[in-house]
């Protein structure tokens, strides 16, 4: 039989499925909500419709379980915006209901506009007479799932309406994350791109490679940077370096000193005043002042056998050579990070190269991962002997360094938790 649905005074009993001729049981199906502790919750329905009769009369709602569907109703859209909350699943809407503010002459489908805007999460039925099927197709095509002839109303069919807006509803939205999601990931990747360098290096013979892996979830850049150059008198400028911290803020802090250390470089400022400099940027642009920067810069001279090494609290390169087991750069004049001392001073190296070398600048994130299940990490003599033993194997180049960070990574059981920058430069003889 038909179930009167109550003004707002009796929404209680309606909503606790105690109705006439209701059920109030029902097993679980595809077709329940799940409340965010995983219970199961039955459908509630809001009718927003104001009937001058004094009563609305709907059949029997039922889900396919046999449960009741809930039904609250709302006189207006002042009612309807009070009751709807989250437990609301689905919208029935007289479209002869007027908007406020609304009118004669005005949009006929100005309240299923306002009821768009005022519940853009909820599925939306709209009521419409049943000699006015074309307004209810408009009203599909301006937002609704679907539109019901007030006439032809039955239980069964209403159920079903009821369920299949609300399926249709969740589908639409997750359709619309997930293609939000896409346009948001695709514009993530083209920026972060766009801020990792590409290095000058025209006329130089130098081989160039490099790897960056970001400990932030899902990012394409992290707190670590790094660039290579090289000037108009020949001389090969690379640098890397680390923003202490793991958020945008940090990558973002790392780009500006990168793109700040590359125009420096091309205007012709070299260790000790180079780096003084950034540090200044770095003081400006930080958010906090206990934000601080590691960096290392090599000047690799224009016959490719001597380097200046300068190096701000940073880990020291790495040197391999033919015929020789692969070292670390002297690191006893390694100055203090950029941030930390104002006025501080970070002497330069002169470092011998050879003929033939390999230069690997690295950032800690390549040393500070663990060793196994303990509390061992792998440090810089792990680094050195694991890149040793890739060297002895032929490894060169991107596979080297491929092979580096993959096997850091499996050292320390899983994704690493630091940014990881790895660079390569080689001279052949």
């Amino acid at each position: 039989m038909p179930v009167p649905v109550p003004r707002q005074r009796a929404i209680p009993a309606v909503e606790s499925g105690q109705a006439q001729g209701t059920p109030t049981a029902g097993g679980p199906s595809k077709d329940d909500t799940h409340a965010k502790d995983g219970t199961h919750t039955n459908l509630t329905l809001l009718l927003i419709e104001d009937d001058p009769g004094g009563s609305t009369v709907l059949p029997e709602l039922l889900d396919r379980s046999g449960r009741p569907i809930r039904v609250r109703a709302a006189r207006n859209l002042t009612e309807a915006e009070r009751l709807l909350t989250d437990d609301v699943h689905c919208i029935l809407l007289d479209l002869a209901l007027p908007a406020p503010g609304q009118g004669e002459g005005d949009d006929e489908l100005a309240v299923l506009k306002h009821v768009l805007e005022l519940a853009p999460r909820h599925a939306v039925l709209a009521l419409t007479a049943s000699e006015d099927a074309e307004r209810g197709a408009e009203a599909v095509r301006v937002g609704a799932q679907d539109y019901l002839l007030r006439d032809e109303l039955d239980g069964r069919l209403l159920s079903r309406a009821i369920r299949y807006a609300v399926e249709r509803k969740r589908s639409d939205s997750a359709e619309r994350r997930l293609a939000e999601g896409r346009v948001r990931a695709q514009e993530n990747r083209r920026l972060e791109r766009g801020l990792l360098p590409t290095p000058l290096l025209e006329g130089s013979s130098l081989r160039f490679a490099a790897r960056y892996r970001p400990g932030r979830s899902r990012a394409l850049l992290g707190g670590d940077f790094y660039d290579v150059v090289r000037t108009a008198d020949g001389t090969v400028h690379a640098m890397i370096g680390d923003v202490c911290g793991h958020g945008p803020d940090e990558a973002a802090l790392g780009v500006e000193l990168r793109i700040a250390w590359r125009a420096l470089t091309l205007a012709g400022l070299c260790g000790d005043e180079l780096l003084g400099t950034l540090q200044q940027v770095l003081e400006h642009e930080r958010a906090d002042d206990e934000i601080f920067a590691t960096l290392c810069t090599v000047d690799i001279a224009p016959d490719g056998r001597r380097a200046g090494l300068c190096l701000a609290g940073h880990p020291s390169p790495l040197l391999a050579r033919p015929g020789r087991a692969a070292r670390l750069l002297p690191y006893d004049n390694n100055g203090p990070a950029l941030g930390l001392l104002p006025g501080a001073r970070w002497p330069r190296m002169q470092v011998e190269l050879g003929p033939e070398w390999s230069l690997m600048l690295y950032t800690d994130g390549l040393i500070e991962g663990r060793v196994g299940a303990g509390r061992e990490r792998l440090g810089q003599d792990g680094m050195v002997s694991m890149v040793r033993r890739q060297l002895s194997e032929g490894l060169r180049g991107e596979e080297l360094l491929r092979a580096a960070v993959t096997e850091v990574r499996e050292l320390n059981g899983g994704e690493l938790t630091d940014d990881v920058a790895v660079l390569l430069l080689d001279r052949a003889g």
